[in-house]
Formats: structure tokens, C-alpha cells, sequence
């Protein structure tokens, strides 16, 4: 798979488990919540590699300052990922974490829909870099 399939591929994965995550969640089916974190960490871990590669094809630096902007919300995004999961662990032994629980969940959903948003509009100002052709062999 292409580096651009492959992060559009994980991307809308990842945001299509999130949505199942926030579901699961205000609804309390808590295994298919666990399941939809699982995938969506599982998608999230493969639109990352994906994304790496894609950056090697890209001049991102023409893009801007949406350039360290985006890079530094993707990072940010990525760990503050770890903060719900960890309250979901103390809320599942005791009901008291639930509020906490939810609003840092929902701080990673609006983290992850900026952090699209500017990974979108690096894109969109980055130059393709030129490809050497390869022969058929």
C-alpha cells in the first residue's frame, strides 16, 4: 500500500474506532469500549507509521508554519491519548474517576480533530518532493 493510502486508509480508521469510542462510551458497553480503544489505538499506531513515510515524500517545510504547529499537536495528541486510557482503568474499579474520565476523553477527541485538521492543511501547502524514476523489472 502506497505511504498515502495507507495514512488516509488508517486515518479514517482510527477516526471511524474514535466515533465507535465515544459511543460505547456514553452508552457504558464497556467491552465493546474496550475493543473500539484497542482499534483505535491499533489505527492511530498505523496512520503514525504511515504518516512518516508520507513526510519522507513531502517538502513540509514549504508549508510553513502549519509545519511545527501540526507536528506539535500530533505529539501532544499522541500522549494525551495515555490520560484517558488511564482514567478508563481507575473509572472500570471505581465510579468516582467517571467525570474525569469523560471530559479527558472528550479533550482527545477535539485534540484529534484539530490535529486533522492541521495535518490536512500541512498537506496541502507541503510540495511533493521529485520522485527518480524507477524501471520496471
Amino acid at each position: 500500500m502506497s505511504p498515502l493510502a495507507g495514512f488516509y486508509t488508517f486515518l479514517f480508521a482510527t477516526v471511524a474506532a474514535l466515533a465507535a469510542v465515544v459511543y460505547t462510551g456514553v452508552t457504558a458497553r464497556r467491552r465493546a469500549h474496550l475493543a473500539a480503544v484497542a482499534a483505535t489505538a491499533a489505527g492511530l499506531a498505523a496512520a503514525i507509521v504511515y504518516a512518516l513515510e508520507l513526510g519522507q515524500l513531502y517538502d513540509l517545510e514549504a508549508a510553513g508554519v502549519i509545519t511545527p504547529i501540526h507536528l506539535t499537536l500530533a505529539k501532544i495528541t499522541t500522549a494525551a491519548y495515555l490520560l484517558p486510557i488511564v482514567t478508563g482503568v481507575l473509572t472500570w474499579r471505581d465510579a468516582k474517576w467517571r467525570r474525569l474520565h469523560a471530559r479527558l476523553a472528550w479533550t482527545i477527541v477535539a485534540l484529534t480533530v484539530v490535529t486533522t485538521v492541521t495535518g490536512a492543511l500541512m498537506l496541502m501547502g507541503a510540495e511533493p518532493l521529485a520522485q527518480p524514476l524507477t524501471l520496471p523489472e
